[in-house]
């Protein structure tokens, strides 16, 4: 996918960190709250540009995993206190455990339940006993819906705009595809258009749940309250006993 390779440099823009501020503090809440081992250090695979982590990190000592390295090197940028390790969800071992594991909407990217169960079970061998770990897919099937998004801002050497087309060809396989249209504009004014395909897994709450249990999670869909619903819709807790 180009947005998290030759195009990652332009991520600030797309999806500007200051707009993470609500988001993260209820990710903080309810992972400091989810078990009785204190919640001093946290592994978040998939952490992408490190927007979350940018106001985690005030909670958490953060260690950083994703498989892009032009997405570490942005976050880099705005972490760098924090550690960074380039490696896949699905495989990655690190041999050692944290008080919370938190994976985002990157494990939308584990798009058939055998990816979605080794990332869960990477999560479950990176967490404590007594602590917990948080998943955040953009749908469960029951909550899926077809739509458009649009966004982005300017920068001090360029600006970007994008239209996020969330569309599913079959319904009846574990995908869905969110077609993205890019304007860049460059610091000389020029325009260029890139078109970017993400084809990302759709799963059932019933299946997210059992998924976690066969890890070994006690596994629960977190009830939001209402001001916090529409920054985070799919909330997923397991707590590792």
């Amino acid at each position: 996918m180009k947005l998290y390779d030759s195009l990652a440099d332009w991520w600030p823009l797309l999806s500007p960190p200051s707009e993470y501020a609500e988001e993260s503090a209820v990710y903080a809440k309810y992972l400091d709250a989810a078990a009785t081992q204190p919640a001093r250090t946290m592994v978040e695979f998939g952490s992408g540009g490190g927007n979350n982590a940018s106001y985690l990190k005030k909670q958490f000592d953060m260690t950083l995993v994703d498989l892009s390295a032009g997405m570490l090197a942005v976050s880099r940028r705005l972490n760098p206190e924090c550690e960074h390790i380039q490696g896949d969800m699905r495989s990655i071992r690190l041999q050692r455990q944290f008080d919370r594991v938190f994976i985002h909407d990157a494990i939308c990217y584990m798009t058939s339940a055998e990816d979605l169960r080794r990332a869960v079970e990477t999560a479950f061998a990176h967490c404590r006993p007594g602590g917990a770990a948080a998943f955040v897919p953009d749908y469960f099937r029951e909550t899926f819906r077809v739509g458009t998004d649009h966004g982005g801002c300017d920068g001090d050497n360029g600006g970007l705009r994008y239209l996020e087309w969330v569309w599913d060809p079959d319904p009846t396989d574990s995908t869905y595809i969110a077609d993205y249209a890019y304007l860049l504009r460059e610091e000389d004014g020029s325009v260029s258009v890139e078109h970017d395909r993400h084809v990302e897994g759709l799963f059932s709450r019933a299946e997210w749940l059992a998924i976690l249990k066969d890890a070994g999670f006690e596994p629960a869909i977190v009830p939001l309250e209402p001001a916090e619903a529409e920054e985070a819709l799919n909330l997923l807790i397991g707590v590792k006993p």
